[in-house]
């Protein structure tokens, strides 16, 4: 261990590409995993996916661009995008059923991207989003889903879209229970936002 204290950051990343290589050559990439942990495969994973990924950005207007990808524009409806700043804006992830909880700043949100809709169509529009009864929420995050898809692989489109994150919680010993949070990925580090969004 004390060896490894006298060794530079690049000197150590390249002992542990030796070492990682002999495991890989040795078909035994189960330790290899082992070894890094589940937590830190997701970082690194992340870490390798930025390069792929271009930065968002949303602009005054609530227009959305991929700026490292030529500054395609993301296609989507004031409701979709309302939608999306919402969950942007919650990076620790929203529970479906829980949506009502959030029914002010959904709103908000949505009288942003649509400031020339009827009040009474958005009210309307949000009471079937935060129904846990009505699909709507869903059918929202498919067209998100669809809309990012169109321009981008399989791959990097899963940091964009809106999916599922399982959470597992234990009270004591014997209570477990698990929130089912749908979250963006997306390093928020990529992400150019209006103000009020920097400000949640």
């Amino acid at each position: 261990m004390n060896d490894v204290l006298h060794h530079s950051p690049e000197e150590i990343a390249e002992q542990l590409r030796l070492l990682a290589e002999q495991l890989r050559m040795a078909d035994r990439k189960d330790l290899l995993l082992r070894a890094i942990g589940a937590p830190l495969l997701e970082e690194l994973r992340i870490e390798a996916a930025k390069a792929r990924l271009s930065r968002l950005l949303i602009t005054k207007d609530y227009r959305f661009f991929l700026v490292d990808y030529g500054n395609r524009e993301v296609e989507l409806q004031p409701v979709h995008k309302a939608v999306y700043l919402l969950f942007l804006a919650h990076p620790e992830g929203i529970e479906f059923k829980r949506l009502a909880d959030f029914r002010d700043e959904l709103t908000d949100c949505y009288m942003k991207t649509a400031r020339l809709m009827d009040k009474e169509k958005i009210i309307e529009s949000i009471d079937h989003l935060v129904n846990p009864l009505d699909n709507a929420i869903n059918e929202k995050c498919s067209r998100i889903k669809r809309a990012f898809s169109a321009l981008m692989d399989d791959y990097a489109a899963s940091y964009y879209i809106i999916s599922g994150h399982t959470q597992k919680h234990i009270a004591g010993s014997s209570r477990i229970w698990y929130e089912r949070l749908k979250v963006i990925t997306l390093p928020r580090e990529l992400i150019i936002t209006p103000n009020f969004l920097d400000k949640k």
